[in-house]
């Protein structure tokens, strides 16, 4: 029987349900993506960044309306991988903070929390598009809240039902809407994956539950903690507590220059009823004494960070202990980049760069491995070069999720661009705007390309695709397709002038220095007198990453 007001547990409930519709049909969604060159799919991101929500939702028995919704926003905000996944965690945050205003919610409050959904992803997208996602859930959204004004008792499940309807409508246009999904004949896969989710949610709501599969396996891109050695930590407890001010009259001045004597990484908060303390500190007992002064002790957490170091070290994968660990600071600014492959690793490491998060193609990390990451490196300002277009989203949402550390993202849209915007780094400058926008230049000034395959069959721009050949790309842009030799000499030639100075080859995982060589070779015939740099960036998904300045 169909249930006329959402409470916390069948929220809870929906999202669920959602998660594994999407899990279900998340290669169906990415056989939508245009484009075949191998990358964080948007099935696979938006299934992993649900699964996020599941996982955090299954720890809560009895929840709230706004428990379940806040909990379900906070989850796909840290988990969101990818564009598709990062607008998918806009629209169920503005979903929560709309759900927050009810005890149970019926329709025409579902209808209006969906509105909200669209209104703060929108606010969010610097540019956005019609015949995506956004353009989806708008329409479904509006028609919703105009059948609610008509019809003001309708229940949720006939809202909901009237979304989905609309929306496949909406979908369904997407094609005309998007001159590169037009010429492929195919809807949006981001609007598709979000219908997807919807019609899982009404499932719950109509009480049909799908069979429970394998779980979502975890992903492979996660921070490199090996970067930051044992004794860079210098104090081992990370002591947070909270205590009930009972005895108001007691100085809460005096309890932070204590702990500051005690430890660093100090955060102190008050208000007239409690007070919250984050510390590191090797004296985890006199905080707690401290702390029980002004009452009785709410939470105690006790984490050892050397222990947690060690852990993440050894593992070496998103598989590693999830717990936090903030790394006091120790210097101004600080980098983290996002790369795949050793030897990329150990140029961006050169560089300076603190913390190299594994990922690129196939494998977007999430929001909240970018923060751990930056809560990773000891300064108190992080820059962020998340080296590929698909992960910017993510890596800007992280600015607003790190405790103690000021993020600068540099928009990165590839290798190339994050190599030069280190290089353009002066270590004697203390001004961090100055820094920002000479990275930010220098990553505007370089041309890159790729080798890679494809990865399905495909048309585009009239041109028949094969699984499995070489394609070339130049600034984002399909250059060639064919055999290896053909593909390589056209990307030259499109990259090349004569006004060309510098290059840069990086060799991928598979591929031979001999190899390497011979791109060097077709850059200098291309241009004798520009001066050529050949790295083994070991890179995988991409034979070859080239830059031209």
């Amino acid at each position: 029987m169909a249930e006329q007001k959402i409470n916390g547990a069948l929220f809870r409930s929906m999202v669920i349900e959602g998660a594994l519709a999407i899990a279900e049909k998340k290669e169906q969604v990415n056989e939508l993506n245009v484009f075949p060159v191998p990358d964080g799919d948007t099935g696979t991101n938006m299934s992993m960044t649900m699964a996020a929500a599941m996982t955090e939702l299954e720890k809560l028995a009895e929840p709230t309306l706004a428990k379940a919704a806040d909990t379900t926003a906070s989850a796909l905000l840290r988990g969101a991988r990818g564009n598709s996944g990062v607008i998918l965690s806009l629209l169920f945050r503005g979903v929560a903070k709309k759900l927050h205003e009810s005890e149970e919610a019926g329709g025409c409050e579902l209808a209006l929390a969906l509105r909200e959904g669209v209104e703060t992803a929108y606010k969010a997208v610097m540019k956005p598009a019609e015949g995506t996602i956004l353009t989806v859930s708008r329409v479904s959204a509006q028609h919703a809240v105009e059948a609610c004004q008509a019809e003001p008792e309708l229940s949720a499940e006939q809202v909901l039902a009237a979304v989905i309807e609309h929306g496949k409508a909406a979908l369904d246009e997407t094609v005309h809407q998007n001159p590169v999904l037009e010429k492929a004949g195919v809807v949006d896969a981001g609007g598709f994956g979000y219908l997807t989710i919807l019609e899982g949610m009404l499932d719950a709501l109509r009480g049909i539950h799908k069979e429970r599969k394998a779980a979502e396996p975890a992903a492979k891109a996660a921070a490199d903690f090996g970067a930051i050695a044992d004794e860079d930590i210098t104090f081992t407890y990370c002591t947070e507590f909270i205590a009930a001010r009972k005895d108001k009259a007691r100085n809460v001045g005096r309890l932070r220059a204590i702990m500051n004597d005690i430890g660093d990484s100090l955060v102190v908060v008050e208000d007239d009823d409690i007070v919250k303390v984050h510390v590191h500190t090797d004296q985890p007992n006199k905080a707690l004494e401290e702390g029980l002064k002004f009452g009785p002790l709410i939470t105690v957490k006790i984490e050892n960070m050397r222990e947690q170091h060690t852990a993440k070290v050894i593992e070496g994968t998103a598989d590693a202990p999830r717990e936090r660990v903030i790394v006091p600071a120790e210097k101004k600014f600080g980098f983290v980049a996002v790369a795949a492959g050793d030897g990329l690793k150990s140029v961006f490491t050169d560089l300076g760069v603190d913390v190299v998060v594994q990922g690129g193609q196939t494998m977007n990390p999430s929001t909240d491995d970018i923060v751990r990451a930056v809560d990773a490196v000891p300064a108190e300002i992080v820059f962020v070069l998340p080296n590929n277009k698909n992960i910017i989203m993510a890596a800007e949402q992280a600015v607003h999720l790190s405790e103690e550390k000021k993020i600068v993202v540099v928009p990165t849209r590839t290798i190339p661009q994050g190599i030069s915007a280190m290089l353009a780094v002066d270590p004697d400058s203390e001004d961090e705007g100055a820094i920002a926008d000479a990275m930010r230049d220098a990553a505007h000034h370089v041309r890159s390309g790729q080798v890679t395959y494809a990865a399905r069959d495909s048309e585009f721009d009239g041109k028949k695709i094969k699984e499995g050949e070489y394609l070339s790309l130049s600034e984002g842009k399909l250059c060639a397709s064919g055999r290896e030799s053909s593909v390589l000499k056209k990307l030259v030639r499109e990259m090349v002038t004569d006004e060309s100075a510098f290059a840069t080859v990086i060799y991928g995982e598979g591929v031979s220095a001999e190899q390497a060589a011979e791109v060097e070779a077709l850059l200098h015939k291309e241009n004798k007198d520009m001066e050529i740099s050949v790295i083994n960036g070991g890179q995988p998904v991409y034979y070859y990453i080239l830059s031209v300045e």
